[in-house]
């Protein structure tokens, strides 16, 4: 005897969007093509307007179309900032828990090792002379959280790109995006900003002398300070 198997249908909208897609995927709706009108796509498909939005909705959210009021939907070429932005909700649900957290504080001290180990290997002279700029502007606002903030992203996001792949930009631009909190926390400890400052030199300057160990070394001796500083901060330990 066959034990039953339940097998869960497709809601009309989801059957919609995948058509679309694999459409998308085959090259048949190019990036910039517009889709057809919502009225023939409901034609097209035999089904109502509310399944017709639901299947938009959802190629948007993946970064495949994009949708303004009053003009038909249009392809878009999928770009890494949308794939991350995707992941949004998901993030901010696993950043609810402290354990959560700690895997994002791995996860981001995984990827700035191997971006500094990069940036002392491949960084030409402009990319020293943009670090350098933003290092100093770091240095210059020592004193004023807000603005701190602004130029500790800038410092990272210059060695992001470096590695001159945009998949690490969208990365580093999410996860400081993510790690919002951790920042505004661990910034209000006695003298936060100015050990941070130092350990940004320390980074720059490995990255200058081309030495990638001491890159390393650098960038994780910072972020593993900002997570304990982090759980000090919230009375969780170090």
């Amino acid at each position: 005897m066959v034990d039953s198997i339940i097998i869960e249908r497709k809601k009309l909208f989801e059957h919609v969007a995948a058509h679309l897609e694999a459409q998308i995927l085959a090259g048949k709706l190019r990036p910039g093509d517009q889709l057809p009108p919502e009225r023939d796509l409901q034609t097209s498909f035999g089904v109502g307007r509310p399944a017709i939005r639901e299947a938009l909705i959802s190629l948007q959210k993946a970064g495949l179309v994009e949708l303004s009021n009053g003009a038909r939907a249009r392809v878009l070429m999928p770009t890494a900032s949308h794939i991350f932005t995707g992941m949004a909700p998901a993030v901010r649900q696993m950043l609810s828990k402290a354990e959560g957290q700690r895997h994002f504080q791995g996860a981001r001290l995984f990827f700035e090792v191997g971006l500094a180990r990069e940036a002392a290997k491949a960084a030409t002279e402009d990319d020293l002379a943009a670090l350098k700029r933003a290092l100093n502007a770091n240095r210059k606002a020592i004193g004023d959280r807000e603005q701190f903030t602004a130029t500790d992203i800038a410092f990272h996001f210059e060695l992001a790109k470096i590695a001159r792949n945009p998949i690490f930009i969208a990365l580093h631009d999410q996860i400081s995006d993510w790690l919002t909190e951790q920042r505004v926390v661990t910034l209000t400890a006695s003298g936060q900003e100015r050990t941070a400052y130092n350990a940004h030199k320390a980074i720059y300057e490995a990255i200058a002398a081309r030495d990638a160990d001491g890159a390393e070394a650098a960038i994780r001796n910072h972020l593993e300070q900002l997570a304990s500083t982090f759980w000090q901060q919230r009375g969780e330990g170090g």
